[in-house]
């Protein structure tokens, strides 16, 4: 749609090279062109490109279950769009009846017995294949209550487990249940049908005490020490009999009442999209209660934000965890700066935003004033990379004419957001994500999940810290006189972290994205852009071996997302590569000063990128790439569009400038790059990667 209304021609013919044929000029500049015009004709109006972010199976059916009980399912959602949901659930059924964590994942109790209930409330009767075969695969596994502690709750708010099978939790969550005068989900025919479908015995003879620590092995990625067995216990057996009953009771009425208005100030300040559909949904079903027969304002709004959680693709229709435009637009935008095609793309950068996230009041939250968030505005949260990123995007285009690439950010904003990253830098020198990492580690030992790692505390990532680095570089050129001792001071603490956290084979953990690949890809990127190179530094010479150790016979690189939950590099089945993993590669390696080193395995990477590029430009959907909490894997549909690009172009220009493949060195050649002045691409790009002082 994005493509006929943009109408753009990407008609240009593809480029193919045979097995002995070199990568050229001429091949690469071609495929980029395709490519960056590909990229022009799916961004939408408003500035942003429009893609899917999702992955887990867990997204889609908490909504469908919320607007269920709420009785708001015929308001939300028209009969396409269940027909849609529907589809969706069905196409990422797993062979053996199940459904996974994630679409990639193998089949697991809280994403079968979550999706079993959606497409159960989506029309779909106990007769159908699909229906028998997940109702097969919840049985064999011990029935429901083998569910992992965060499936226990959502069966708990929908009347299809007892709240007293569920570990007791901090009540600003969970108890609605244990003090109102109704269950929160109406006890219709088709609980009751659920009931007894979903558990192995009938649902009045169950103990629930004892199914409170139970849990299928397929969901247990987390397992929970004794010192928390013991906690769980203590609270279960002698804590909640206490909190229940009066004058204690007063004290959790009132913790009740300040969470509810923590969720209210949260909905409120995300304009109702909250952190995410995870949240989205939970919030619904907290502020229900407070007026269910006719439903609150609040409840009123939330329900007019759900459109912006609905995702249309070819596999049906999705919950998405709650966009990323922000990030994929920095991300789109440097591989459109790479490109040097500035002059013909100007009226697209003319339509990004420039604004950063709003400033919202600090209950909670760490300061927002500068930062960036993940997707929206609305959305609100602040992040420390997607802060990095925009603001290294901001600055680049500072550099360009106004006419080009429209007004230029004011620098008190961008002050800001310079300010917003120093307060999120630990002692160690990394970066966190949200806010500053300073908690004691053993608090991790107390997660309640099951199913994720590190979300008791925040934690600093590689990531993060070499985007800021890199952006900070480029900032002090700009900007030498603003703050530049504790600017200088920021990065030598950050280039040590990322030192510092190497890992003994040469790699580096990435906790966004999978994983090793990408990890490297940013250090080598941050160490690069202060002059480390393979021959000045062991850290670069050792995280270029690691990487060279991995690349296939094709040029290629193939990581699998079992790297991120086991910790350790995990080859993709059947020797497969994977083209955005590729491009990462391709692209450490040239910040790493492969180069000039030994250039056969970039052109090897460059000569498979180029090959598998289509006939429209993109390239093509393979394996899951992103992660969050070590375990759950999130697809991010425009990585395929955008890195391969990007890669492709700055091993072009580096190329160009080295007269690498017989190419001829910038200094005596004034060709041009993708048809602009070849100073485009390498002065106004690389000044975020090649400034050393």
């Amino acid at each position: 749609m994005l493509i006929k209304e943009n109408q753009i021609d990407l008609s240009i013919p593809p480029v193919r090279l045979g097995e002995q044929e070199e990568v050229t000029y001429e091949a690469v500049t071609t495929a980029v062109r395709k490519a960056v015009w590909l990229n022009r004709a799916i961004q939408a109006k408003d500035g942003h490109w429009p893609a899917e972010n999702i992955g887990p199976l867990f997204f889609t059916p908490p909504l469908i279950m919320v607007l269920y009980f709420t009785r708001t399912l015929n308001i939300a959602l028209t009969p396409e769009h269940k027909v849609e949901l529907l589809r969706y659930i069905i196409n990422h059924q797993n062979e053996d009846g199940g459904w996974g964590f994630h679409i990639e994942g193998h089949s697991t109790m809280l994403g079968t017995s979550l999706n079993y209930i959606s497409i159960r409330i989506l029309g779909i009767g106990p007769d159908d294949e699909a229906v028998a075969a997940g109702r097969k695969w919840i049985l064999d596994h011990g029935g429901a209550t083998y569910s992992p502690s965060w499936g226990k709750c959502y069966l708990s708010v929908f009347g299809l487990y007892e709240w007293s099978g569920c570990k007791p939790l901090p009540p600003e969550f969970w108890l609605f249940p244990s003090f109102l005068p109704m269950h929160p989900a109406p006890i219709t025919d088709l609980v009751l049908q659920l009931r007894e479908e979903m558990h192995t015995q009938p649902y009045h003879e169950i103990i629930w005490a004892k199914a409170r620590p139970l849990c299928t092995k397929e969901d247990y990625y987390y397992p929970h020490s004794l010192i928390q067995d013991v906690i769980w216990g203590g609270l279960y057996h002698f804590g909640e009999p206490i909190l229940k009953h009066w004058p204690v009771s007063k004290i959790r009425e009132r913790a009740v009442k300040k969470a509810i208005e923590i969720i209210h100030w949260e909905d409120e300040n995300s304009r109702y999209l909250t952190h995410g559909c995870v949240e989205k949904a939970f919030h619904m079903m907290a502020i229900w209660p407070e007026n269910p027969d006719s439903n609150s304002d609040a409840f009123k709004r939330h329900l007019a934000r759900i459109p912006d959680f609905l995702w249309l693709a070819e596999d049906g229709m999705k919950v998405l965890s709650f966009g990323s435009q922000l990030w994929d637009t920095t991300l789109c935008i440097q591989a459109i700066l790479e490109s040097g095609l500035v002059e013909e793309y100007g009226t697209t950068l003319k339509k990004v935003s420039r604004k950063s996230s709003r400033r919202l009041p600090e209950s909670y939250r760490h300061f927002s004033k500068g930062a960036w968030t993940f997707s929206d505005r609305d959305h609100g949260w602040q992040v420390s990379d997607c802060t990095s990123e925009a603001l290294r995007v901001l600055l680049l285009l500072s550099q360009f004419p106004e006419e080009l690439v429209g007004e230029k950010a004011e620098p008190r904003r961008l002050f800001d957001a310079v300010n917003f990253l120093f307060s999120l830098q630990g002692k160690t020198g990394g970066l966190a994500v949200w806010e500053p990492a300073g908690a004691e580690e053993w608090l991790d030992k107390l997660n309640p999940s099951e199913l994720f790692a590190n979300i008791v505390t925040e934690h600093e990532y590689v990531e993060c810290t070499s985007s800021a680095i890199q952006t900070l570089l480029l900032f002090k050129k700009l900007y030498p006189n603003h703050r530049r001792k504790e600017v200088d001071n920021f990065i030598e603490k950050a280039i040590r972290y990322v030192e510092n956290v190497q890992r003994p084979d040469g790699s580096w953990y990435g906790g966004w994205v999978v994983c090793f690949t990408y990890a490297a890809w940013f250090a080598l990127s941050g160490l690069g852009a202060v002059g480390k190179t393979y021959s000045t530094s062991k850290t670069v010479r050792k995280g270029v071996d690691f990487l060279l150790s991995k690349q296939k016979a094709n040029g290629g690189w193939g990581e699998s997302f079992r790297s991120c939950p086991d910790m350790v590099y995990v080859h993709l089945e059947g020797d497969r590569t994977n083209l955005v993993q590729t491009a990462w590669c391709l692209m450490g390696l040239i910040e790493a000063g492969q180069a000039e080193r030994d250039p056969t395995p970039l052109h090897k990477a460059a000569k498979l990128l180029i090959n598998s590029q289509l006939e429209n430009g993109d390239f093509p959907q393979e394996e899951i790439t992103g992660v969050y909490m070590n375990n759950c894997m999130l697809h991010y549909a425009i990585y395929r569009n955008i890195f391969p690009t990007w890669a492709l172009l700055e091993g072009v220009v580096l190329s160009y400038i080295n007269g690498i493949s017989g190419i001829p060195k910038r200094a005596t050649h004034n060709k041009s790059i993708c048809g602009t002045p070849e100073a485009v691409a390498h002065n106004q790009m690389g000044a975020s990667r090649q400034i050393h002082n």
